[in-house]
């Protein structure tokens, strides 16, 4: 009985773990792609890099959000790979950001989210 308690209380805690690494997921596609829409396509170099970063992380973060929000049975192997990539364009992103004014707020979800894949990770066996 004690056994069950105890797996159903991991069980929690991991879908807990995984929303919240997928809402974190949200926020940083979202504050990308709010970034990526407030420049010019036809900008300065700096800025269409900026623009470019944002563009590519929204959708990466989005589409890692959904993996997390499938079945919970999915491939975990699959799952790592997505959270892994997700991190790195995080991160990737984040060190554009820091060097465009104004986006500093976003360079700091874009972290936020980095951090949140790499404790969900850890919880993966």
């Amino acid at each position: 009985m004690h056994r069950d308690r105890r797996d159903q209380q991991d069980l929690f805690r991991f879908l807990e773990d995984r929303f919240a690494c997928a809402l974190a997921c949200t926020e940083c596609a979202r504050a990308c792609a709010r970034r990526a829409s407030l420049l010019e396509p036809d900008g300065p170099d700096r800025e269409e890099l900026v623009r470019r970063k944002g563009i590519m992380c929204a959708e990466v973060c989005d589409a890692t959000c959904r993996v997390l929000s499938e079945d919970a049975s999915a491939d975990e192997a699959g799952i790592r790979a997505q959270l892994e990539w997700c991190r790195t364009v995080c991160l990737e992103s984040a060190r554009v950001f820091d060097r465009h004014p104004s986006a500093e707020q976003d360079a700091t979800t874009c972290r936020t989210c980095a951090e949140t894949c790499t404790e969900f990770i850890a919880t993966l066996l």
